[in-house]
Parts: C-alpha cells; sequence; structure tokens
C-alpha cells in the first residue's frame, strides 16, 4: 500500500466512530440559480418586540432579540468528540496565603537591587503588586530562559502555559491537514464532481438538469482550488472561471455564480498558519468554499443541489465514510458545524421519498420533493450567521452546506450582541462588529461588562438584556457545551481567570487590576485560540544584568490558577486521546503531550501549596527555575518545520499572531491580536522574604481594519516593527494600539 492509501485508510477508520452519526438524526455569464441578485434597501431599525432569532421549530422567518438556550447548545445530531469535562469540585483548595504588602520605597524586597525600578514603576508595584511592560524578547521561552541565566526568580504564568498550548494545538492541527485531510478532500472532491456529472447525464431536460450542473460547478471549484491540473469542463468553464477569479482575488462581497447569492470572497485570504504553504492554502480556500456556498431554502433549485448531493454520499458509503472521516477529525479541534447538512437532510429525504430515491424517482415527482422542502424548512436554523445579507432580509438564513463551518459558544454570543440582535444607540448608530469582551462578559466576568457599558454597549437597544440572558444561560452547569471539543475545552480552561480573587490569595491577586490582567490573559489566548481554527469556526458577521556582588536568590513562584492548571491538564490528555483513537498521534506528539500534562500537574500542585502556606521541595523550585527549556521545546517542535534552516530564531517565529472574528458586510472587520509578549514583574512572598519575580504575559490588541485587507500574522508582524520587510527594514510606527482598559497596570516607557 503506498503512502497515500495508507493516509486514507488511515482517515477511513474514523467512521467507526461516526457510522450511525447521520442515521440517528431526527454556462452562461448569468448565475446557475432561478435566483435574481437583489439590491440593498433603506435599514429599518429593529422592534424590541420584534424576533432576531427564530426558535429551532419556526418557520414563518420572524425575528426576536430573546436569547434561548437553543442559540447556544451545540447541535445533540452530531458526534461528540470529548466526553468528559473536569469538575469544578475536582480540585478542593481553601486559599490561606498570609497576608503581606510592599512598602512605598519598596525597601522590604529582598532582591530590588537586581532591577532598575523608576518612581511610577515603584509605585504601582507597592500599590498594585504588580505591574507590566514592554519585553524585547520574540517569544515567551526567552523570558524564562534570561531569567535562570540572570538568576532572577521566575513567575510561572498562565499566559505562558496556554501559549504553549496554542504552539502545539496549532503544530498537531496542521500536520495531520497536510498529511491527512488535504489529501482526503481532494479525492472526496473528485469523487463528487464524478458523481454530479453522472446524474447530469442522467437528469438532462428534466426540472431537475440546472441543480446537477450547479453541483458539478461547485465541485468543479473545490478541485481545482486543491488540484490547479484538475481540468475545467467546457460547459462549465465561463462560471468556474468566474468564482475562481473572485477567490484569488478576494476583494469582497459578490455575487456567487454558483448559487446566485452574496458571498464574502475576502474570507479566502489564506490567514493563521495557512499562510505561505501551497498546500496548505489550496487547503484552506477549498474549506472555505465547502464551509461557506450556502444553498438556501429559500430557492427550490438551490434545495434541489442540496438533495442532489446528499443523495450522492448516501448512496455512495465508502465516500460517505470518507465524508465523515474529514468532518470527525476538524470537529474534534473545533467544534460541530452549525448548518445543515447530509446529516440533516438525509433523513429527510428518506421520509419524503419513502427511502433513497433513485434519479428517476426524482423526476416528475414534485410532491415528494415538496415533502422533503416543507420538512427541511422545520429544521433548526444556524445560530450564527455568516452570510451577507441585506438590512431587509433575515440575518438567519436556513440552508445546507457541504461541509459547514463550526458552532462556537463565542461566536454565538456574539452573534447576540450586534446588530440585528440589538438595535441602535441614542446616536442611531449600529453595532456592526463585537468586542472581545463580550466572551468574558458573557461568562460572568462584571469587569469585562464594566468595561464594555463605559464604552458606550450598553446604549445599544437591547444589548443589557440580551447579556442578561447569555449570562444566566451560560452561569448554568452544562457539559455537552463545554466537552463539544478541544476549542470549546479550551475556552473552558479559562473561565476560571475570569472569578474575581480574594481573601486568603496573594496580594498582588486582590485588586481590581489582576482582574483586568486576567482579562487580557483571557483575550490573549482566546486570540490565539480564533487563530489557530480561523478556517473552520464560524464569524459572527528592565533587568540590570549581571556582575552580581552577592549570590542572589532566584526561587520563583507559581501564579495560583489551580482550577485552570486542572483544567489544562485534562485538555492534553483529551488531546491526546482522541488523536489516538484516531490513529492520528504519533509516538513523539504523544510524549509531548503527556509532557504537557505533566506540567499542568506539577503547576496545580506547586499553585495549591503556595495557597496553603506550604513549603515548596527543592526540585520543585528547580522546576520553576528551569520552566523556559520547557517552553522552549515546545516552541521548537512547532517552529522547526517552519523555517529551511539548522539554526531557528524566535525572530522568524515569533509569538505574534492576528485574526479577523467578525464581519461587518459594509466593509470592516474585528482584528485580534497579540503582539510579542510583555514582562510582568510580581511581589511575591517566598519563604517569608518579599522578592520581585519575573514572567511573561499576553499583549492583547483589537481594532476595526478592512475587509478586503484581512491581516496576516506576517502582514501584522512587518506593520508593527517587529519582523522586517521584504527589504530587510523594520517599521519605526506602530500604526495600533492596545485598548485603553490595559493602561492602568501597564508601565510604558517614554519611548512608547
Amino acid at each position: 500500500m503506498n503512502k497515500k492509501k495508507r493516509k486514507i485508510a488511515a482517515l477511513l477508520t474514523l467512521s467507526v466512530f461516526l457510522l450511525g452519526a447521520c442515521s440517528g438524526q431526527s454556462a452562461p455569464e448569468k448565475p446557475l440559480s432561478s435566483s435574481p441578485a437583489r439590491t440593498a434597501e433603506p435599514a429599518s431599525q429593529p422592534s424590541s418586540s420584534q424576533p432576531i432569532v427564530s426558535p429551532p421549530d419556526s418557520t414563518d422567518g420572524s425575528h426576536s432579540v430573546t436569547v434561548t438556550p437553543s442559540s447556544l447548545n451545540p447541535s445533540d445530531s452530531r458526534p461528540r468528540l470529548i466526553q468528559t469535562i473536569l469538575k469544578d469540585d475536582a480540585v478542593d483548595v481553601t486559599p490561606s496565603v498570609e497576608p503581606y504588602q510592599a512598602d512605598p520605597d519598596l525597601g522590604n524586597i529582598d532582591n530590588l537591587w537586581q532591577f532598575s525600578i523608576d518612581e511610577e514603576e515603584a509605585r504601582m508595584l507597592a500599590e498594585n503588586g504588580f505591574t507590566v511592560s514592554t519585553a524585547y524578547q520574540s517569544e515567551y521561552y526567552q523570558i524564562y530562559e534570561n531569567n535562570r541565566y540572570l538568576a532572577i526568580p521566575n513567575f510561572v504564568t498562565v499566559d505562558s502555559l496556554m501559549h504553549t498550548y496554542h504552539l502545539y494545538f496549532g503544530h498537531l492541527l496542521k500536520n495531520i491537514e497536510r498529511d491527512h485531510l488535504a489529501g482526503a478532500v481532494t479525492d472526496l472532491s473528485r469523487q463528487m464532481l464524478d458523481k454530479s456529472l453522472s446524474q447530469y447525464d442522467l437528469l438532462k431536460g428534466t426540472e431537475w438538469e440546472n441543480a446537477a450542473m450547479r453541483n458539478a460547478a461547485f465541485f468543479t471549484v473545490g478541485l481545482n482550488l486543491l488540484d490547479e491540473d484538475a481540468g475545467i469542463q467546457d460547459s462549465l468553464e465561463s462560471v468556474v472561471r468566474q468564482e475562481l477569479d473572485s477567490i484569488q482575488s478576494a476583494e469582497g462581497i459578490r455575487i456567487s455564480q454558483i448559487t446566485g447569492t452574496k458571498e464574502d470572497y475576502s474570507q479566502y485570504i489564506p490567514r493563521g498558519y495557512y499562510e505561505g504553504e501551497a498546500l496548505l492554502e489550496s487547503y484552506f480556500k477549498a474549506m472555505i468554499w465547502y464551509g461557506r456556498i450556502h444553498f438556501s431554502q429559500e430557492d427550490a433549485d438551490l434545495d434541489r443541489s442540496a438533495l442532489l448531493m446528499t443523495l450522492a454520499l448516501a448512496q455512495d458509503p465508502e465516500m460517505l465514510r470518507l465524508w465523515e472521516s474529514v468532518y470527525a477529525v476538524t470537529s474534534f479541534f473545533a467544534g460541530a458545524s452549525d448548518d445543515l447538512g447530509v446529516c440533516e437532510y438525509a433523513p429527510l429525504l428518506q421520509e419524503a421519498y419513502g427511502g433513497f430515491p433513485s434519479l428517476q424517482d426524482l423526476t416528475g415527482n414534485p410532491e415528494a420533493f415538496e415533502v422533503f422542502r416543507s420538512l427541511a424548512s422545520a429544521l433548526p436554523t444556524p445560530r450564527i450567521n455568516s452570510v451577507p445579507v441585506y438590512e431587509d432580509e433575515d440575518n438567519v438564513i436556513p440552508g445546507f452546506r457541504f461541509m459547514g463551518q463550526r458552532f462556537t459558544v463565542d461566536a454565538a454570543v456574539m452573534q447576540q450582541l450586534v446588530y440585528r440582535n440589538v438595535g441602535a444607540n441614542s446616536a442611531g448608530e449600529n453595532r456592526m462588529l463585537p468586542d472581545v469582551l463580550d466572551v468574558p462578559a458573557a461568562l460572568g466576568s462584571d469587569a469585562a461588562l464594566n468595561i464594555l457599558e463605559k464604552n458606550g454597549a450598553a446604549d445599544y437597544e437591547g444589548y443589557s438584556e440580551n447579556m442578561i440572558r447569555l449570562r444566566d444561560f451560560l452561569s448554568e452547569e452544562n457539559e455537552t457545551l463545554w466537552a463539544s471539543s478541544l476549542y470549546a475545552g479550551w475556552l473552558h480552561t479559562l473561565r476560571p481567570l475570569l472569578t474575581p480573587k480574594g481573601e486568603g490569595y496573594p496580594m498582588f491577586m486582590q485588586n481590581e487590576e489582576w482582574v483586568k490582567k486576567d482579562l487580557e490573559c483571557f483575550s490573549g489566548s482566546f486570540t490565539e485560540l480564533k487563530h489557530d481554527t480561523v478556517l473552520y469556526s464560524k464569524q459572527s458577521m528592565a533587568e540590570m544584568g549581571g556582575g552580581y556582588d552577592r549570590e542572589p536568590d532566584d526561587r520563583g513562584y507559581v501564579e495560583p490558577e489551580p482550577l485552570v492548571y486542572a483544567r489544562f491538564s485534562h485538555l492534553a490528555s483529551q488531546t491526546a486521546q482522541g488523536l489516538r483513537s484516531y490513529g492520528m498521534l504519533s509516538r513523539t506528539d504523544e510524549d509531548n503531550l503527556s509532557l504537557l500534562a505533566q506540567i499542568a500537574d506539577r503547576l496545580l500542585t506547586i499553585s495549591v501549596k503556595e495557597l496553603q502556606n506550604e513549603d515548596l521541595s527543592e526540585d520543585e523550585y528547580e522546576f520553576i527555575r528551569c520552566y523556559g527549556g520547557n517552553l522552549e521545546h515546545f516552541w521548537m517542535e512547532a517552529a522547526k518545520e517552519q523555517v529551511s534552516s539548522e539554526w531557528i530564531s524566535a525572530l522568524e517565529y515569533p509569538a505574534a499572531i492576528i485574526t479577523d472574528i467578525a464581519t461587518d458586510p459594509n466593509g470592516q472587520v474585528l482584528e485580534a491580536a497579540t503582539g510579542n509578549p510583555s514582562s510582568i514583574y510580581v511581589v511575591v512572598n517566598v519563604d517569608g522574604r518579599l522578592k520581585l519575580a519575573h514572567g511573561a504575559v499576553y499583549t492583547f490588541y483589537q481594532f476595526p481594519w478592512p475587509m478586503n485587507d484581512r491581516l496576516t500574522d506576517t502582514k501584522w508582524r512587518q506593520m508593527m516593527g517587529w519582523q522586517p520587510d521584504e527589504n530587510g527594514d523594520y517599521s519605526s510606527e506602530r500604526p495600533v494600539g492596545q485598548p485603553d482598559w490595559v493602561n492602568s497596570y501597564r508601565y510604558r516607557y517614554a519611548w512608547e
């Protein structure tokens, strides 16, 4: 068996987990569609009494601002790929750290002589117990390894651990896509094209002819995105070329020649880690195509196309297993589809026609087709809209997608907090883009909500009402929601950061500034999560240095977040368990995921000891001291395949990344980004002596940006001066700043 066949065979074994997944669920210049292109109408303002999201059983197209649990729960009809989540009571610790306080002049800090501190930094350290400032390193491990070299106590942060998971999550997903999924999707595209052409040949001269031709064009586009030598039939040349040109130019919203409806072609710009590698860029574009092109139920001929695709898969078990295998792996990482697809349409097809019909049975049987359409119209609508719509149209349009993009709880939250799920503000402006802080606010963070309200969010009609309903629902225990994918598990791991820390915790954690620092950690890790899953997740539209005269005590400290570390360990173990069951886990990756879990377990043990005023062992202090070496190992594993030389520099592969997380169809996207790591200096108590410890934390950004210029990691790093441009020059400008709410705990140098 050759290498390609072995890869496909490995994928096909996944069907064991999914064989019951679907069965158990209640060439002209004109477009290949009977639907005319529509033009925009003047905006109509929503009424608080008029719905915006229909309940799952509604078919009347009405709208409501009411948030229902069904808009947040992942579909029960899809396979559940992570079986358990860690309960909050898995970590039982009563914080009892003895109170301490830094003197106003920091005179009681034992190792102050190791640092150069000015008056403003000293004020922040004395008042808050910590300060954050710009670092000069490109990666997290460099800060910790530099500490070890200079004998400066490490402060191990949640930020650094979550960043490391981001590196390895992306490494695993990218290798699976490169080694398995790209070939599988290519084979699936070729087989679906052959099947569609066969259907077309048999349906010529019937009411199904145009739908069959549309499907042949649809899969020809997908196949040509994956294989530029695939060729195009003469009868499809015009339509396919127009679609391929629109995808390659990526210039925004146009009318799709396949469906006759609007499509946002700027979404096809390869972003995240897909940028720069030809195979992954092709895979990215093809999966965006299969995930976004929408066969709306509003158009009977588009419904025919969806039915023919469903029939082609349902009548070919091998092809269905191939589709299911691709869906399974991507769902394990990113979650179940938010869109209707073959799993939902297949049982309706059987019900309407009394089984899977032959092509001959389709023709001249309009009654059965209307039964199918009626059944399909009663299916739950998507919870997240990703289709450009005019202001007088429904903002959630039911329909079919071949490989739909995935439901995520954050996108569902954001969808409920933008126009038209909320109305205009007092100035008549619509909230067209969300804020990253919408997510932690909905998950219960009062600090995030206060910042949003200060910035005017509550002035939008219905915003506060929807936020209350979201917070009420998300405050309930919901294992299904948080166990639906690695994506959901990652988000669940971050949730303890949103709980303010009170009496019994170290003094630096007991203030409002630390709460905001934790919000930046949440936002930074959330940005990395969105970056790594950009293809699948659905959008809503200063040390002084050496030469010491005395031997420093470099025993460090761990940020005491035991529940985060416990959940992280569980997440790393679930990652390994799932990939092992799919036959996609190498021995090296299994060892590395085990090491990640072990690191989290040690941080859990140490943080519990810190909170209970127990002494750490010398071995535990040595683990903290050498923490940077562990981070460097995972960075090397993720970075070594990105560069051509044996020598790898963090300047070539820095921490800074960017991703767009929401779209305003009027021409903007919301970009969320991280910069290179920042330094955090924290006053800690080690063995009865106050010390300054140094660690690495996220540097978070968010800002609107032109939709037609969705930023890649390379563009972002160059525009901010962290990497040289094509001429080898570094930009000295910083066109984008951090959000204002981070400034109260950040020390800014005079040159910033």
